[in-house]
């Protein structure tokens, strides 16, 4: 009689293109974990000098996590074929994706009127980079984001966004989107808390 081998957690197949976007996240996550423990030890040098975060990233951070709520209900109307909702969900995640970076730049634009640049000090470079790194995973996300909304806004007609939201690999586009947005949702308020920890306002 014939076996099968058992499916456990190493053998199992995987969704590939899933599998991808866990590594990339994982990645990312190694990337902030090595330049935040950087900051820490960099931190300690004589030429370190706290400057403080701009008020308007708390505003960019509620922006976020608003996106975050509006995407997660854009995903569950999808799955209940609530197509209008859908979309207009989808779109307000996208609007508030784009009022998020616009505020990151606000925050810059503060930055350099108090005279605070790149290679002011160390403390000023770090507040750059980490949030710029993390505006640049927020433009990918937003690049996903405009596809699937033109994608939506192609298929008005209920029959034909019916079509769509039932093909398998469509479904998983959503949901990838979905988990990718949440990782930057929460990349970003750790990034945050860990600034504002450091830096205050």
């Amino acid at each position: 009689m014939e076996t099968r081998p058992k499916n456990n957690f190493i053998t199992r197949r995987r969704e590939p293109k899933r599998f991808m976007l866990w590594l990339s996240m994982g990645g990312s996550v190694l990337l902030f974990t090595v330049l935040l423990a950087i900051y820490v030890i960099r931190r300690a040098g004589s030429d370190w000098r706290d400057v403080p975060i701009p008020m308007v990233f708390l505003a960019s951070t509620a922006v976020i996590v608003s996106s975050s709520l509006t995407l997660h209900i854009a995903n569950g109307a999808f799955r209940r074929e609530r197509f209008g909702q859908y979309r207009l969900y989808l779109g307000t995640t996208l609007f508030l994706g784009i009022l998020f970076v616009v505020l990151q730049v606000l925050g810059w634009r503060e930055l350099v009127l108090k005279g605070v640049y790149l290679q002011t000090n160390p403390s000023s470079s770090f507040l750059y980079v980490l949030s710029g790194l993390h505006l640049l995973h927020i433009l990918f996300g937003l690049l996903f984001l405009g596809v699937a909304f033109a994608e939506a806004l192609r298929r008005l007609p209920y029959i034909d966004a019916f079509v769509y939201s039932v093909n398998p690999p469509n479904r998983l586009k959503i949901q990838l989107i979905t988990l990718y947005w949440h990782f930057v949702d929460v990349l970003w308020i750790f990034v945050f808390l860990f600034l504002l920890i450091h830096h205050g306002i």
